[in-house]
């Protein structure tokens, strides 16, 4: 309850922070919606039909109760109501991230107990060295590789677009494939220096030694209390890449023509919707705080001794 007293104080300090930090910004909102050729009792009238006349804090307070009943506004540009289109966004960006970090899990976790095991060892170097050659290729240019090898040349997959779920699940899957590959690939090569490390100090624990002792062999002894000691740090590590997904998504989103959120805050940035803006930002900002919150009730889950204390 503790920490989910702080998410809450937490939400409500940064929608504050991001209303205050937009609302300072230069321009009027009305004054985009009219263009540069609106008069000032023009300008004046939409300013008040969209309530940005009024003190800051009126208007904080007026969309901060809106947030709490799900209403995020109209939009400034378009008129249209902002929940809902943020809603569809955020459910494309949901799957892409989840697809990413599977992939990323299914990469690193057999490459990160392999290069502990093989540690010292020259196929335990040949992991390691692959490792960082992937943490250093950035999610665009990943992406770009893989569009070349497998769109452009092979012809397997599409390069990009995307098909909503209900309307053809096999098409959906299609043309998130490479979306996935090039947000797992990255992660997972993180991900694998952090299982790998995680693994080697706990091989060099009493317990370990104390298993093999008593004739455990050493793939069983790290499966089955290698991996439970270790996961605390992994499991650190993967709140903070998920979190990482959110924002490298929105790369992913421009490289691939995926409607997700990433690109809804993009236009919103363009058209000046400040409104739409605070919205998107909220929502990315609301995600990360409850991924954290998640992470830290893990450790309870993995860790007895944490629900002892």
């Amino acid at each position: 309850m503790r920490r989910t007293a702080t998410l809450l104080v937490s939400v409500v300090a940064a929608s504050f922070v991001i209303f205050a930090f937009l609302a300072v910004l230069p321009g009027n909102a009305a004054e985009v919606a009219l263009g540069t050729n609106a008069t000032p009792a023009a300008v004046a009238r939409l300013s008040r039909e969209f309530g940005t006349d009024r003190p800051l804090l009126v208007q904080y307070a007026d969309w901060a109760q809106g947030l709490l009943h799900g209403d995020f506004g109209t939009s400034y540009v378009t008129h249209e109501a902002i929940g809902p289109r943020i809603a569809d966004r955020f459910a494309v960006t949901a799957w892409l991230v989840a697809g990413g970090m599977l992939v990323a899990l299914l990469l690193a976790l057999p490459a990160g107990v392999l290069a502990a095991a093989w540690h010292r060892t020259g196929r335990g170097a040949l992991l390691s060295g692959l490792s960082q050659v992937g943490i250093a290729v950035p999610a665009f240019l990943a992406g770009i590789l893989l569009v070349y090898a497998f769109a452009v040349r092979a012809g397997a997959l599409p390069a990009g677009g995307y098909t909503p779920l209900a309307e053809d699940p096999q098409d959906w899957a299609r043309h998130l494939v490479l979306p996935w590959l090039s947000l797992g690939l990255v992660q997972g090569a993180v991900l694998t220096r952090y299982v790998r490390s995680a693994l080697l100090s706990v091989q060099r624990q009493d317990f370990m030694r104390t298993a093999r002792a008593k004739g455990v062999r050493r793939w069983a002894a790290l499966c089955r209390h290698g991996l439970p000691n270790a996961a605390i740090p992994v499991v650190t590590v993967l709140g903070l890449q998920l979190s990482n997904l959110l924002v490298g998504a929105i790369v992913a989103e421009r490289v691939f023509v995926i409607p997700g959120l990433g690109d809804l805050l993009l236009r919103g940035v363009q058209d000046r919707d400040l409104l739409l803006v605070q919205g998107v930002v909220v929502v990315l900002v609301v995600a990360v705080l409850v991924l954290n919150l998640v992470t830290d009730l893990l450790y309870r889950v993995l860790d007895p001794r944490l629900r002892s204390r």
